[in-house]
């Protein structure tokens, strides 16, 4: 249990520090803004219009599907390493695990969530 209790100082000593770093950002930190330095930077071309809008949908479900399935293949490494301490039930588990996201990759691809335009 004293192991928690050192993870819980570090927790509460990262917070305070997080916190008092923001306090005095804002309390010591330059106020003066003017029209120059409000508008955005474009790498050096000044902005003619507005911005286009926003980046579609599908954009960012492919990322968080990239994302999920890199995932995978990460839990797949350290199963692979302790498959001779898990025998059978680490097998089955794999599978239950394969299976589920194998389905979720089914569908995705069947919604046409993989297509890009």
């Amino acid at each position: 249990m004293t192991e928690y209790i050192f993870i819980a100082v570090v927790a509460v000593v990262a917070a305070v520090v997080i916190v008092g770093l923001l306090v005095l950002s804002t309390v010591l930190g330059p106020r003066n803004p003017s029209k120059d330095k409000m508008m955005p930077y474009e790498c050096g071309i000044i902005p003619q219009e507005e911005a286009k809008g926003r980046y579609p949908v599908r954009f960012a479900t492919l990322a968080m599907l990239f994302i999920i399935f890199d995932v995978e293949v990460i839990f797949m490494y350290p199963w692979a390493v302790a498959l001779d301490e898990l025998k059978l039930f680490g097998l089955f588990e794999m599978a239950v695990f394969m299976a589920i996201l194998g389905i979720a990759y089914v569908y995705i691809w069947g919604r046409g969530g993989l297509e890009w335009d």
